[in-house]
């Protein structure tokens, strides 16, 4: 018959203290043959030096394995036109263009960036003009608030360049995977399809 441990009082402080010794020992202590010792947080995270092109601009950087590319963009490069909103991969705000392809940067690793072409709303005026899909968004008041502006328009002139004259139907299905706040999707969809009414060549 087991013995009763009614008497046996052991606080929630005293086990949690107790836990935590024994982890840093475990941590701090020597390792044996076959062993590999623990890795301290403090540990340098592991850099990358990529090559790509930035809104036609050749570019070499050392980055952190871990970021994204619109960390990259951001706070790195200094082209904050591209949006962080859910940073989930859902709202669309940060799309950009990876070799013409609309991407969400947000959930794209800047490491996977590398020797290819990135470009930004940045990158879309040339020669202090608007691209003329800009200017159809300005024109049809497609932009309200303007936080999800810069992603719709990456997602349209991603669809104009493959295929300068979609169909309603087409716009939308393309723009589905960016999200606007103010509901203002009928005007968007207007923008595109009037930009490609009018050639919906780049400047």
């Amino acid at each position: 018959m087991k013995e009763p441990i009614d008497d046996i009082e052991i606080s929630r402080r005293q086990f949690i203290e107790g836990t935590s010794a024994a982890l840093a020992v475990a941590v701090t202590a020597s390792p044996v043959a076959g062993q590999t010792a623990a890795v301290p947080a403090s540990a340098a995270v592991p850099r990358t030096t990529i090559r790509l092109a930035v809104n036609g601009k050749a570019r070499r950087v050392e980055v952190e394995d871990r970021w994204t590319l619109a960390e990259l963009l951001r706070d790195h490069l200094g082209l904050t036109g591209t949006k962080l909103g859910c940073e989930r991969g859902e709202c669309g705000a940060c799309t950009v263009q990876l070799d013409g392809k609309p991407v969400y940067s947000c959930s794209t690793l800047a490491v996977w960036a590398d020797g290819r072409s990135v470009r930004t709303v940045e990158g879309l005026a040339r020669g202090g003009r608007l691209d003329p899909l800009q200017q159809s968004f300005v024109d049809h008041d497609a932009p309200q608030c303007g936080f999800c502006t810069s992603g719709q328009l990456m997602t349209a002139r991603a669809l104009l360049d493959a295929n300068p004259h979609p169909t309603a139907d087409e716009v939308r299905s393309a723009m589905a995977g960016n999200l606007c706040r103010c509901s203002n999707y009928n005007r968007y969809v207007e923008a595109v399809l009037a930009a490609a009414a009018a050639g919906g060549s780049r400047a």
